[in-house]
């Protein structure tokens, strides 16, 4: 695995922030070394200083909650008996489910560390630190704490907003600020990363200026639903989610950032399959942003900076060296949602009956799922994960895959500039919007279309990246101006449904019962996920009324962004 190049001396960051205390989402301690004040003695000890904010900090997210939480609540995944998931998937969770409390503390985490590493700068950089390297390491702590409040703000409406992490040590009971004011924040952090990253990779598998713009292309989609008009001010957060219409100044500057980060180095992978093929995998030319593992045994890299995900979807022993993923398969929507013609990403996505997997069980000739196993004709596990054994690839150890998380693909700024363009109408046959969004249907052998619709939009959402941790994001951000409607879509899904292999049927499978066993009926309350007791416990502010942050002056300007 090569992402190791951006470590370097930053190896030892990674042991310190391995020891971090994380009892307190709000009191996790530097991850610097002991003497603060002259570690960042050159530009590269800065560079190393955020190398943990690429892996160790996100691992609690990455483990389970990255797909829980983006493909289980969205119905992607079924999986009755994985305490993990299931609550998700049914909207039963409480403040007690399972992984509230780990993601909430990892995005904290993020935020904390990212904390650190800015203050450090400022306050311990050496004078034979450079200016550049001061801003380039700023800048991507920045990016980080900005995407980390992006998901605190989308899945729990609220976030506490702070910039020192040892300040506020000290003052941990505080209310929490509103989702606007969230995105707000967000927003500002992407923008100064944009502005200040650099346009080329400083080492392999860093953040550049195009990253920032391409996360950004996704932040400014979930501004404009939850503000009515112009930039925000603080008075101008929408009240009525069902108001059909999103603000079009932040409709333009997702259009805008979509097309900055398009103007980068980075391209689509010419095949699908090889975005998940572990010599293609990491770090390839379509990946904005990878969470980046080391790849090796755990108790050689140590806990927090493996991948455990494969784990968790791989099915048997002849698939990986962890098979816990036997009960967590694709949902019956998931499975049916497939255009017939979408064969390309639907063999790289979910193993259906049949199918052939040269990179898996090599030694014995390969794998056909459901043929070399039996007992595989009631359902369709995950493929996407699933990589194969040590003796099939070399890399792949229990609970530790080897592989990075695609936290960001260029697909999906192809697909954001194509929903910025539509904007508020119901249909675009704008030809930049179709060039790029044919291009990802192009690649999956679909044919291409002469106009785009939000289907069409949302289709390719959930086909493209499933199992990326993206759709229930997606769905959110529709319910900031369509809350009824995609209220009403989620109790419509079947969740739980049973299916089994039947190859006269559309999608090669036949729904076998209703499902909506367990299953409650959403609501709106359900588009927010409860805090978990333990920090409400530790903060009784959480729960209560949000209070406005008091944002000081812009850093950046749109013009100085977009001109």
């Amino acid at each position: 695995m090569k992402c190791n190049k951006i470590y370097g001396l930053g190896i030892l960051a990674v042991t310190c922030l391995a020891m971090a205390s994380c009892d307190d989402f709000l009191s996790t301690s530097s991850s610097s070394q002991a003497n603060d004040e002259t570690f960042l003695d050159s530009d590269d000890a800065v560079a190393s200083t955020t190398a943990p904010l690429y892996n160790y900090v996100w691992n609690s997210f990455n483990e389970k909650a990255y797909y829980s939480m983006g493909d289980g609540r969205a119905n992607n995944l079924t999986a009755r008996w994985s305490d993990y998931i299931y609550p998700y998937t049914n909207f039963t969770e409480t403040a007690l489910s399972p992984g509230l409390e780990d993601s909430w503390n990892s995005f904290y985490s993020v935020v904390a560390q990212s904390n650190n590493v800015i203050n450090r700068i400022l306050d311990n950089a050496g004078s034979s630190v450079t200016d550049e390297a001061k801003i380039q390491g700023m800048a991507e702590a920045r990016f980080m704490r900005g995407l980390a409040y992006w998901y605190i703000g989308s899945l729990w409406n609220r976030a506490i907003l702070y910039t020192n992490t040892s300040e506020m040590v000290n003052n941990t009971v505080v209310p929490a600020n509103p989702v606007c004011d969230v995105m707000e924040f967000a927003i500002r952090d992407l923008e100064y990363a944009a502005a200040n990253l650099s346009k080329t990779q400083a080492n392999e598998g860093r953040v550049t200026c195009y990253s920032a713009y391409g996360m950004l292309s996704r932040v400014y989609l979930s501004m404009a639903g939850l503000t009515t008009s112009g930039q925000y001010d603080g008075s101008n957060a929408a009240t009525d989610f069902n108001r059909g219409t999103r603000n079009t100044y932040y409709l333009d500057l997702a259009q805008k950032a979509a097309l900055k980060c398009i103007e980068g180095p980075y391209a689509l992978m010419d095949d699908y399959g090889d975005l998940f093929a572990v010599k293609t995998w990491n770090n390839n030319k379509e990946s904005l942003f990878q969470l980046q593992w080391l790849s090796g045994a755990t108790d050689a890299i140590g806990w927090g900076c493996n991948n455990a995900i494969s784990a968790f979807f791989s099915w048997s022993t002849m698939v990986g060296e962890t098979n816990w993923g036997n009960a967590t398969y694709a949902s019956w929507d998931m499975v049916q949602t497939y255009d017939p013609q979408d064969r390309i990403r639907r063999h790289a996505t979910i193993a259906t009956y049949g199918e052939y997997y040269d990179d898996l069980n090599i030694k014995n000739g390969g794998y056909t799922y459901g043929v070399t196993e039996d007992g595989y004709k009631n359902k369709c596990n995950v493929k996407k994960h699933v990589i194969g054994k040590l003796d099939d690839n070399g890399q792949s150890y229990q609970q530790s895959s080897g592989v990075n998380t695609y936290m960001q693909r260029l697909a999906e700024v192809y697909i954001n500039l194509a929903e910025a363009i539509m904007g508020n109408n119901s249909s675009t046959s704008d030809a930049t919007a179709l060039l790029y969004f044919n291009r990802v249907r192009e690649r999956a052998g679909m044919p291409t279309l002469s106009a785009i619709t939000y289907d069409d939009i949302i289709y390719e959402r959930r086909v493209e990246f499933a199992y990326e941790g993206l759709y229930w994001y997606d769905l959110l951000r529709r319910s900031y101006y369509q809350q009824q409607e995609v209220v009403n879509y989620l109790n419509s899904q079947y969740r739980n449904a049973s299916y089994e292999w039947n190859e006269t049927e559309r999608c090669q499978y036949e729904r076998t019962d209703d499902g909506g066993s367990g299953v409650s009926t959403a609501t709106v309350d359900h588009l927010t996920l409860p805090i978990s007791d333990v920090d409400r416990g530790r903060n009784p502010l959480l729960a209560g009324s949000t209070v406005a942050y008091e944002f000081g002056d812009r850093e950046v300007s749109v013009s100085e962004l977009f001109n």
